[in-house]
């Protein structure tokens, strides 16, 4: 019973990093991070199609990554919490950091 309590959330969290796995997204999320934004200047900030950007960030919301508010017929999306922000900063420091193996 220990172990499949350990285990409890691996699943979930491979999920997640599947949904992370994706260049557009991780840059949807970091733009997100910054304050929230409406697709069309998600569209104009990515320089993707609009219609992309709507997918990924369908997906973003189905993940629990973002949520969105309409108001009209805009679409304004921001990120659900803070640990998403520290998430994607935490990938972007730990690949943009010296490989320690060289420090050796």
């Amino acid at each position: 019973m220990l172990l499949v309590n350990r285990e409890s959330g691996l699943h979930e969290a491979a999920e997640l990093f599947k949904v992370l796995g994706n260049e557009s997204r991780l840059r949807l999320l970091q733009l997100l991070g910054e304050g929230p934004r409406t697709v069309g200047a998600l569209v104009e900030a990515t320089q993707l199609s609009q219609p992309l950007v709507s997918q990924h960030l369908r997906t973003l919301r189905q993940s629990g990554l973002a949520v969105a508010s309409r108001s009209g017929k805009e679409v304004t999306y921001q990120l659900a919490d803070d640990h998403v922000s520290h998430l994607v900063g935490d990938a972007l420091a730990h690949v943009q950091e010296p490989a320690r193996a060289d420090e050796a």
